[in-house]
């Protein structure tokens, strides 16, 4: 049994671009700045640095201009299949950080794409739900990097 499945979240896409380009498309500040999170949001990128260890830092604009920090550290990195990482507001102790594993699994000139995310507690995970329309989001930002992907 699954001890986390009460306080997790899951999103999975298949899209229509190999891996490699997939996790460019990820791990680039250059191109992930374009499609990063929900509909109407647009990104600041303070720093990237995809390797174990290393923090992006962004600061995300929502639609009616409420700026929102985020920073992620990264724990595992294995081109171009997996990220692991940590993901906070860019505040100690932030109560709704959570831990993050993307897998990038190639099938030929398509990727699976598996996002996992954990929270602390069920609590959190529901009022990340509820408020910021975690799952709702997670699905419009998969859709932007699959348009943009078809740009690429």
């Amino acid at each position: 049994m699954n001890s986390t499945a009460d306080r997790e979240l899951l999103i999975t896409r298949e899209v229509k671009a190999p891996a490699e380009l997939v996790w460019e498309a990820w791990t680039n500040p250059s191109h992930i700045v374009h499609w990063w999170g929900p509909n109407g949001f647009t990104n600041t990128i303070h720093e990237m640095n995809v390797t174990p260890g290393g923090v992006w830092r962004y600061m995300m604009h929502g639609p009616d201009g409420t700026d929102f920090p985020n920073r992620i550290t990264y724990k595992e990195v294995v081109k171009p299949k997996l990220l692991t990482y940590l993901h906070d507001s860019d505040k100690e102790n932030d109560p709704a950080q959570f831990d993050v594993t993307v897998n990038f699994k190639a099938k030929g000139n398509t990727t699976e794409i598996t996002m996992r995310m954990v929270f602390r507690d069920k609590a959190t995970r529901d009022m990340v739900v509820t408020k910021y329309g975690a799952i709702e989001g997670g699905n419009q930002t998969l859709n932007k990097l699959e348009q943009y992907l078809l740009n690429l």
